[in-house]
């Protein structure tokens, strides 16, 4: 069988991985969530209202999935300051973190996907991964000039 296979990967804090993982997956109402951003954009603002409104959930279970993602890093609330007729009016919005897209991402069809979203995505998980790379050689004491050694051999070929 050859199946087409896509490159998932995701960094998750390791303090937090089974509770991030459980909160999302072990929860269709999470994963719906995540589903929601991509549909309407990973970088725009997830709104309560919007979700009620598009979700097929009530307002308490959208409340709860949107405390435990934000307290587990997956979502950062903010205030938003409106005006509505005179009034100003503070509301709460979520914005997925960089946790967050990733696991928004891993729900996403590649054909979902511009060529410039692939692009930015490959261009975050490299930076990412050499951060914690070089995190790593420190911890070893392998030196910088070995890894980048390595990677101008490697962009070579």
């Amino acid at each position: 069988m050859s199946a087409k296979l896509h490159p998932y990967v995701v960094f998750l804090p390791t303090e937090k991985k089974d509770k991030i993982l459980s909160a999302i997956f072990g929860s269709k109402a999470g994963v719906d969530i995540l589903r929601f951003s991509l549909k309407q954009g990973i970088a725009r603002n997830i709104y309560q209202k919007d979700l009620v409104k598009r979700l097929n959930y009530s307002n308490k279970t959208i409340i709860e999935n949107l405390k435990a993602l934000t307290t587990l890093g997956v979502l950062n609330e903010l205030m938003e300051k409106n005006e509505k007729e005179g009034r100003i009016i503070w509301v709460k919005a979520y914005q997925l973190t960089d946790l967050g897209k990733w696991f928004a991402l891993l729900l996403a069809e590649e054909s979902e996907l511009t060529e410039q979203e692939k692009a930015e995505i490959l261009q975050s998980l490299f930076r990412t991964y050499v951060k914690l790379v070089k995190g790593l050689a420190e911890e070893l004491n392998i030196s910088k000039k070995n890894l980048e050694e390595i990677f101008r051999e490697e962009m070579k070929t």
